[in-house]
Formats: C-alpha cells, structure tokens, sequence
C-alpha cells in the first residue's frame, strides 16, 4: 500500500537511480533488460488507441458549444494548439537539443526511408471499420472517431435520437473511465521501464547522454515561455483584459496547475479566477474553462511535437518537413485525447511517435524529466484556457468592472483606458 501510495514521479526518480546503477554494474550487458521496458511499451500501446478514440468521441459528443460564440472559442483555440505545436517545432529545429545527445541506435535500426505523408495517410484510410482496431493504426482510428463523433452530433438535434446518444455519451464516458484505470494499474509498471531504458543508455553510453538532456529541458521551458508570450499578445489586442490585471488574478490557478500537474483538478480555481479576480463575464467563464478546457492542451502538444523531434536528433534520424507536418497534426489530435490528466500525455505520445515511425522504446527515456516538464506544460495549459476566455469575453468590459473604474463602453475605444485599480471581487 505504501508503494501504491507513493507519487508516480518519485517512483520514476528511483527507478531511474536504479537504472544507472544497473547500467554502470551490467556494461553493455544492461541492453538485456530492454524486455522489461519491452512489455510496458507494448501494454501502454494497447492502451493508447482505445483512450484516444474514446476521449475524441466523450469531448466532441459532451462539448455545449454553439452559435458564433462557440465558432470562435474553437478558432482561439485550434490556432494557439497550432502556435504552439511551430513554436515547439521553431525551437526544437534551432536549438536542435538531440544533437549534444547521443543515444543508442533502436533495435530495429534507424528508418530514414523517403516518408511521403500523403501516401501514408491515404494507406491509413480504415478498409473497413474494425481493421484499425485489429491493427493498431492510430491515425486510422482517429479518422473513424472523428467521422462517427460528427455524425452523432449531427443527429442528436433530432428528438428521436437524442436521448439514446445521450446514453450512448454515458457509456463512452464509462469505457474512458475503465481505460484510465487499467492504465493507472500500467502505471505502476513504468518505473520498471525507467530503469531498464535508463541501465541500457548508462551501459551503452555512460552517464554523458543523461546529462545532456539538460538541453531538452531548457529548450522546452523556452518554448513554453514564448507561447506565454504570445498569449500576452494575443490578450492585449483581443480583450478589454490587460496582461497585469490577466497575470495578477490569474495567479492561484497557476500556482495549483504547477502543483497538482492537473488542469482538470484546476479548473474551479481557474473558473473562480476569472469571474471574481479577473472580472469576465460567468457565461463567457462557462464556455472558455469548462468546454474550452476539455480542446485546449497547448502545453502538451508543444511538449509531445519537440520530444519527437529531440529523439529523432538524438539517434541520428532525419525528420522532414513532411513529417514535422504530420507530426503538427497528431499533437493536435492527441493533446485532445490527453484528457487534461497526469501521465496520460505519456500515452498518446506513443501515437504521435509512431505515426512519423519513431521508435518507441526511447519514451521511458524523458520520464524522468516529466515530473517536472508536466507541471510546466499544465501550467501553460491552464494559461491558455483563462487567455481564450478573455478573449471570448470580448474587447468591452462587464459594467460591473466599468462602473468601478467610472467609465462607460464608449470610453474604452481609446486604447488603453481601462486600467483597474483593483479587481472586481474586491482583492
């Protein structure tokens, strides 16, 4: 119980000391515990395309978006998951942070072979509708949950099917549900694939490698500032919020995003921020926080785009442009099925790795980073929900936060006129 009781994270730490140990004590050797990380893999893959599919369907099917409002809640957010995923891939490219790492060539060898995205997609248009699930084809199963997601959306405004899919969302939000708990049972697992993926690279290479994925950590936390910075920007010319008011009363939400690494466990701080220290308007909190929060994951996306690119420079394999793009739209499908979780970014990194033939075996290998680049990440995620929102809100403020300035709509039309002197909720 006590081993059950304690943090994933911590369990990774350890695993990973124990890695090196292994590593240092085994030599070349140590590569013979690659099937233990083997299994975990392979188990966390089962996995992955069922929460994928799910999640996809529960988050479309439960989502109260409508009207012109909800048009542009999903243009905010569908264009920052995208900022996001270039500035990851921006900064990945420069930096280049896989190149001060060398690793140890994948068991299968490295596939540097010609990729051409549309062949690829075209071959991975489902034949028939079981055939991804028989073979694990991510890319097809998104493309047959995205279809069957929209065509029952589009018939639930009929009173005849609506309240069959309303149970239909019931049941899906139950399958969601037992696929998270088996994968918390996987997870107990993953420090036993930490320690071998570790012990591999330990007896292959020595520590260097190790050391060296400081660069990855620093190219990832200066990708998420610049997406915090174009958050910035995108609300001083968008909303009638201004950054110091936004970066003031938004201060809880991220101090508990950091803490709990869950923008889900966040979100009534979040919601609470933006009506009473922030000042927006409750409904335009509704839809940014409560249904925004369940698309927006531009924190793991970042995250999940510049991994990919930093294995693939740290064994030596060229990623084209083609496939940064195919990389570009499966952050964006996978940051979906994250399902604003801890760890469960793991899981759907497995689909973004393997839809640009990246070998899995090296994902054990930025756990133990996670602990800390999953706070990071969550935190930006958290940034993005209470950005969209002000935006949403719009460019005139609620009257209650005009009053308390003495001053009227029209009085906003001059550039930087609102400047509240406290917030509305009276801190």
């Amino acid at each position: 119980m006590k081993l059950h009781r304690t943090p994933l994270f911590v369990k990774i730490l350890i695993g990973a000391v124990l890695g090196g140990i292994l590593g240092t004590a085994l030599g070349k050797s140590a590569g013979n515990l690659k099937i233990f990380s083997d299994l975990v893999l392979q188990i966390l893959r089962l996995l992955a395309t069922p929460l994928i599919f799910l999640s996809l369907l529960h988050s479309i099917l439960s989502a109260d978006i409508r009207g012109r409002t909800a048009g542009k809640l999903m243009w905010i957010l569908m264009s920052n998951t995208a900022i996001a995923i270039l500035i990851g891939l921006l900064v990945a490219n420069l930096l280049s942070p896989g190149l001060h790492v060398s690793l140890p060539p994948p068991t299968g060898g490295v596939d540097n072979k010609p990729f051409d995205p549309l062949n690829d997609l075209l071959g991975k248009i489902p034949k028939d509708f079981l055939n991804p699930f028989a073979n694990n084809e991510v890319i097809g199963i998104i493309i047959v949950g995205l279809a069957l997601a929209m065509a029952l959306r589009g018939l639930r405004s009929s009173e005849k099917h609506a309240a069959r899919i309303d149970s239909l969302v019931g049941y899906i939000e139950l399958g969601r549900d037992v696929t998270m708990k088996m994968l918390h049972w996987v997870f107990d697992l993953v420090p036993l694939a930490v320690m071998a993926i570790v012990a591999r690279v330990v007896g292959t290479t020595g520590f260097g490698p190790l050391v060296n994925m400081a660069w990855f950590v620093g190219s990832v936390i200066l990708a998420l500032l610049l997406m915090f910075v174009v958050y910035l920007i995108r609300l001083r010319l968008g909303s009638w919020v201004r950054p110091g008011v936004y970066l003031k009363g938004a201060f809880d939400a991220f101090a508990l995003a950091f803490s709990t690494a869950s923008s889900a466990a966040t979100l009534p701080v979040t919601f609470e921020c933006a009506t009473k220290k922030v000042g927006v308007r409750e409904e335009n909190a509704s839809l940014g926080i409560m249904v925004g929060g369940t698309f927006n994951h531009d924190g793991t996306a970042l995250y999940e785009a510049m991994a990919a690119l930093f294995v693939a420079q740290a064994i030596g394999m060229h990623l084209t442009f083609s496939h940064q793009i195919v990389i570009v739209f499966m952050a964006i499908i996978a940051s979906v099925g994250a399902a604003g979780i801890p760890e469960a970014g793991l899981v759907t990194m497995l689909a973004v790795f393997s839809a640009v033939h990246l070998p899995i075996e090296y994902v054990p290998l930025l756990l133990p980073l996670d602990w800390f680049l999953d706070r990071c990440r969550t935190t930006i995620n958290v940034a993005g929900d209470l950005a969209s929102t002000c935006i949403i809100d719009g460019k005139v403020a609620p009257q209650r936060v005009l009053e308390q300035n003495g001053l009227t709509a029209s009085d906003q039309k001059i550039p930087g006129t609102l400047r509240p002197t406290h917030h509305p909720s009276g801190g």
